[in-house]
């Protein structure tokens, strides 16, 4: 079965003041249902890789295909429909929009796909129960602490059924328990779709809950066990 997801040789490089080459040579393969966990130090390039995923930036040279499409061949409208039928996206900011209800917040990904009234509501309040947040719909993201906000993102990000999700510090916000919730739930829907699943983190804890953890250097991505020393 062929990779859901493929860097091959990916460099990119920040131009200012001071030039600087974020990613170089970076290759990886994420086959269908598969997870990963991607740590390294700040700054190293984890958000931009993200980024480059998603098509939100462009690389400087090599090639990212995702679901038999080379997204560095495509323009930014065929890039847009990519993002909206088969990405979800949660950031460390949230992102929630504060004049929309929590339902509505949760939904807008089917709205945006013209997907009926009754469906998205059906579907957003589902996905508000499954973070735990059931019986809030009507709530508005003001009324909620940082932690909440985060679990309306993750619910928003698997309304879809994203064939990719892309997660930076999805946890960072949240108290174990909850912690541990959401991750088990970001991976059983990533499994159960065949999807594939990017988690940037710098938590030992949440990278235990990936098929596979690399950490990120300047030499590239390389395979790592998250107990060792390395990663504290």
């Amino acid at each position: 079965m062929p990779p859901i997801l493929s860097l091959r040789n990916v460099a990119k490089t920040y131009e200012g003041p001071r030039t600087r080459r974020v990613l170089e040579g970076l290759s990886l393969d994420l086959a269908p249902g598969e997870y990963v966990a991607i740590m390294g130090e700040s700054g190293i390039g984890k958000s931009t890789l993200l980024n480059l995923v998603a098509g939100l930036d462009r690389p400087d040279s090599g090639t990212i295909t995702f679901d038999g499409d080379e997204l560095t061949a495509l323009d930014d409208d065929q890039l847009t429909l990519i993002r909206r039928d088969k990405m979800g996206f949660v950031f460390q900011a949230f992102h929630v929009l504060p004049h929309l209800t929590l339902e509505q917040n949760v939904g807008l990904p089917l709205v945006l796909k013209g997907v009926p009234g009754a469906l998205v509501a059906h579907a957003a309040r589902r996905g508000l129960q499954e973070v735990g947040l059931g019986g809030r719909e009507q709530s508005w993201p003001r009324e909620l602490s940082g932690g909440e906000l985060q679990r309306v993102a993750i619910a928003r990000a698997l309304v879809g059924e994203p064939r990719m999700l892309l997660a930076d510090e999805p946890t960072g916000n949240l108290d174990p328990d909850t912690a541990a919730l959401v991750l088990g739930l970001l991976r059983s829907r990533i499994r159960a779709r065949h999807a594939a699943g990017i988690l940037v983190t710098h938590s030992r804890a949440a990278a235990r809950t990936a098929d596979r953890v690399l950490m990120l250097g300047r030499d590239g991505l390389r395979p790592v066990e998250v107990a060792t020393e390395a990663l504290k």
